[in-house]
């Protein structure tokens, strides 16, 4: 399945922390951001994570959720979760089966050593299941007020 602007999201169903559990079924009717991220508690997914729960509140207010995902296990997320005061669910893709659906999964290379990993990705879902946007090997300065901004041109249900 391609994974394009105007087509369906694919689907998805996560643990995530709080004991919730994700879905793209159980957001069916409303817009929401669902982005990947390679790890958490480390400097650059900190900073996107506490990015964006300082931007949930404007979020919030055009109706749209949050949702983060990482292959992490629960129990480092929990710990994640807990320790910045992310309110909005980080879903645990360990299976990475989201993340391989959503292209998010792919080589690396560092330091001339390849690998398999999570790619820093966006997508902005509307109300239909649809993705509105995709931000692709996402730089975390700026990046929360960029998905904002576009988020705020979704068309309301």
């Amino acid at each position: 399945m391609s994974v394009e602007e105007g087509l369906p999201a694919p689907d998805f169903t996560l643990p995530a922390s709080g004991g919730r559990t994700v879905s793209l079924a159980a957001m069916r009717g409303r817009p929401f951001v669902l982005y990947f991220y390679p790890k958490a508690d480390t400097s650059g997914c900190t900073r996107q994570a506490c990015d964006f729960q300082e931007a949930l509140p404007a979020l919030e207010r055009g109706g749209l959720e949050v949702i983060g995902v990482s292959p992490d296990p629960m129990p480092p997320i929990e710990k994640f979760a807990q320790k910045y005061g992310l309110s909005f669910p980080l879903a645990s893709d360990a299976e990475k089966q989201a993340a391989v659906a959503y292209g998010t999964w792919i080589e690396k290379s560092m330091y001339g050593r390849r690998y398999m990993g999570m790619d820093r990705a966006t997508f902005l879902i509307d109300a239909g299941g649809r993705i509105a946007r995709i931000w692709r090997k996402v730089k975390v300065p700026g990046h929360a007020r960029a998905v904002l901004e576009a988020a705020a041109a979704l068309p309301r249900p």
